[in-house]
Formats: C-alpha cells, sequence, structure tokens
C-alpha cells in the first residue's frame, strides 16, 4: 500500500530470504495492491497501486519457484475475490458458468488436460439433483452445476483424485424464509465457495500440480416465487436421499448435498473437499479471520490446517458431535437438514453433520468460511467490506503438499 502511486517499486527486502518468506513477501505486495471493481463515470479513489515489483539482490530457480507459486495463488484469490464483487444483477448461475468455461478456454497449454463441463437443469432433472432444483426453482434464472477439472499428463504412485465441492448461490434472498434487509446486503458473495474451488482448480493447472483435481460449482439463485421450495417440503437428493426441509435459509447445505453425493459416485475421489460461506453460526463462533473446519480423517485435517497456516488463511477444527446426530432424524424423510430439537444450538456442527451424509465412505472435509469469505474491515492484505478471496491460496497449498 505504500508503494501506491508508482510504477515502479524496487526493494532488497528479499534479499537473502529463503523460498517460503519470500513467496509470502510477494504474495503480501500482490494481494494489497487489490482493488475491488467499480463501475461508474469516475475513476476508483486513492492511488493506483505500483504496476511491477523489483526483487534486488534475489535469483536462481528456488527463488523463480516462489515467485512462481505466489503469482499463482495470488491469481487464484484475485479471481475469486473479482467473481465474489460482481454484482448479482450480472452474476447468475448460467454467468458463473461462463466465466468458468471462459478461463478455461484463455488458460495457457500446459503439460495435462484442463477441462470443463456445463450441466444445465434438464441434465439435472434427469440425474435426479432435487437439491440444487429445489433451492433454484423460485429463480428467473435456473441452475446449473459446472465441473472444471485439471488432469496432469504424468501420475506417480503418490497421485490423488481430489474433488473440491464449492456452494455456489449466486445471491440468496433466504426464499420463503426471508432474510432481513441488513443480512442480505452482502448476499452476492454467498457463491465465495464456488469461486474458492474453480480458482485452486485453475492455478492447479498453471503450476502442473501432479494431482486430479475436478471442482464442483453447486450454482443457483436462491430466490422467491410462485415456483419457490417451501418449509415442510421433503426433496430427494441425486444419491436417493430425502431431506425435510424447515428453512429455506438454509439452502448452502441442499445444493452441497447433491454435489457431495453426485461426486462421491461418479468421480472416484480419494479426497473430497467442499467450501461453503454456510452458517452464521460459525461467524459467530470464530469471527471473521478463522473458517470452522470439519473432518472424517485425521491426516486431511491436519494437511488442510498446516496449509490454512501456510496460507494465512486461517482455520479451526471443530468437533463432529456424535450426540447431535438424531436432532437431524426427521419423521417423513430420510433426515432433517436443520434441528428439530430447538434446543441444540451448534448450527455450524449440524450443517457438517448433515454434509457428512452425502460423502459416504470418501475422507472428506467441510470449511464452514461465512466469517473469513466476507470482511468488514481492512485488515492485513484484505480489502475492506468486500469479498476475500479466503480459501483459493488455502487449497492450492495443501494440493501443493499433497502425497509429499
Amino acid at each position: 500500500r505504500a508503494a501506491a502511486g508508482g510504477a515502479t517499486a524496487v526493494t532488497t527486502v528479499g534479499a537473502g530470504l529463503a523460498p517460503e518468506p519470500l513467496r509470502a513477501f510477494v504474495e503480501g505486495f500482490l494481494l494489497a495492491a487489490y482493488r475491488m471493481p467499480r463501475t461508474g463515470r469516475s475513476a476508483s479513489p486513492g492511488k493506483l497501486p505500483a504496476e511491477r515489483l523489483v526483487l534486488l539482490g534475489t535469483d536462481g530457480p528456488a527463488t523463480q519457484a516462489a515467485v512462481a507459486a505466489a503469482q499463482a495463488g495470488v491469481r487464484a484469490t484475485l479471481l475469486a475475490r473479482v467473481l465474489g464483487a460482481t454484482p448479482s444483477n450480472t452474476k447468475n448461475p448460467a454467468w458463473m458458468a461462463e466465466q468458468a468455461t471462459a478461463l478455461v478456454t484463455a488458460a495457457p497449454r500446459r503439460e495435462g488436460r484442463l477441462d470443463v463441463a456445463v450441466h444445465d437443469e434438464a441434465w439435472l432433472r434427469r440425474h435426479d439433483m432435487g437439491g440444487i432444483l429445489a433451492v433454484g426453482s423460485g429463480s428467473a434464472t435456473p441452475p446449473r452445476l459446472v465441473t472444471v477439472s485439471w488432469t496432469p499428463a504424468r501420475t506417480t504412485a503418490a497421485t490423488r483424485t481430489v474433488v473440491l465441492v464449492g456452494k455456489g448461490i449466486t445471491f440468496d434472498t433466504g426464499g420463503i424464509s426471508l432474510k432481513p434487509r441488513e443480512a442480505m446486503v452482502s448476499m452476492k458473495t454467498d457463491m465465495a465457495g464456488s469461486a474458492a474451488v474453480l480458482a485452486a482448480v485453475l492455478a492447479a493447472a498453471e503450476l502442473g500440480l501432479p494431482h486430479r483435481v475436478t471442482a464442483v460449482l453447486a450454482l443457483a439463485e436462491n430466490a422467491m416465487g410462485g415456483a419457490s421450495y417451501r418449509p415442510g417440503d421433503v426433496v430427494r437428493i441425486t444419491d436417493g436421499t430425502t431431506v425435510e426441509v424447515s428453512n429455506t435459509d438454509a439452502e448452502g447445505r441442499m445444493v452441497l448435498a447433491d454435489g457431495l453425493a453426485w461426486a462421491a459416485r461418479t468421480l472416484t475421489p480419494d479426497v473430497l473437499i467442499d467450501v461453503a460461506t454456510l452458517t452464521g453460526a460459525a461467524k459467530q463462533g470464530l469471527g471473521l479471520r478463522h473458517a470452522a473446519l470439519y473432518a472424517t480423517d485425521d491426516a486431511l485435517a491436519a494437511g488442510l490446517l498446516a496449509a490454512a497456516d501456510a496460507a494465512d488463511e486461517p482455520a479451526w477444527r471443530m468437533p463432529l458431535v456424535a450426540d447431535y446426530r438424531p436432532t437431524l432424524d426427521s419423521d417423513v424423510a430420510d433426515i432433517a437438514h436443520a434441528p428439530t430439537d430447538p434446543h441444540v444450538k451448534a448450527g455450524s456442527v449440524t450443517a457438517a453433520l448433515f454434509l457428512r451424509h452425502f460423502a459416504g465412505q470418501v475422507p472428506w472435509a467441510h470449511l464452514d468460511i461465512a466469517g473469513p469469505g466476507r470482511t468488514g474491515s481492512k485488515q492485513g492484505e484484505l480489502p475492506a467490506q468486500a469479498a476475500t478471496g479466503y480459501g483459493a491460496r488455502l487449497l492450492v497449498r495443501y494440493l501443493e503438499a499433497l502425497g509429499s
């Protein structure tokens, strides 16, 4: 920020630094230079960021690799920020699908394959994705399921298949369970999980990582209309599970249920991770900096916590409290999507317990980013009052370290 207003910033700070702190320095410089996209006749207020950073006293393959990794991680974060900041009169499920397709098409060709597939509402109906269809039923813009996959040219015994499922609610009114106005203002960022997983796969391709990685974007707009789903509805997920709905504002777990169940059944993952701005409870409990991490596998949890520390995107592991699971029992369906016992408050925990059902036997982790996915003040490298891009660099760091 201090370098803003000049064309070039020149520094000796990197001289003699090991690759990891050098990478952190470059990431900090580039991330703090971010300016939120602006639509208007006047230019953005304030000084523009420096156009170039020159690192004196640094050279060699290790330095070049550290800078390249920093740039890839920052590009991922800034992509997630820009997607999150886009107003929802522009951003809808079809628009998100178009962005994913354009990004894959424009990505530099590398050894390996980067593929995108866009599935419309007819495909969703054929595959019985009742959760995504229910959430999107009240909107004039129909839902989508998008996959973006990176397949390396060479695989080894250490190569893993990782599937990242992102909540992609392009705007959340709460549906019939309408949000208050104040709570609705930031809901253009309710697709931050899908932005993070999309950006992470593109970064994996840019870095040529040796793992098969697929992002599954579960995209819908939760609006109100005559066709909206209702409290009391019973919805069938793609794996056949029936879900009793009690609150249409708990829509994120519905689209994730379809995404997780479909991915677990069809993509043969070794690891399954979902990312979502899911619950106010996680934000109340952990604030704006830490994500709530849930996992069924200790090694997976440890890997994600280490990646969170390296990326400076903090996470805190939370318990999957078995005693709370019976509160999701339903008299009319296989499972309730929210607690039926009003005395059990742990909203982030019970949401995670619901999602775990759809991951099956695959090692699974859930990142609830309702707090760090958005920020209300300028903190460190974070922008003020905007989508933060949280999770993109965390996932890239996790993929880099996986199997090493």
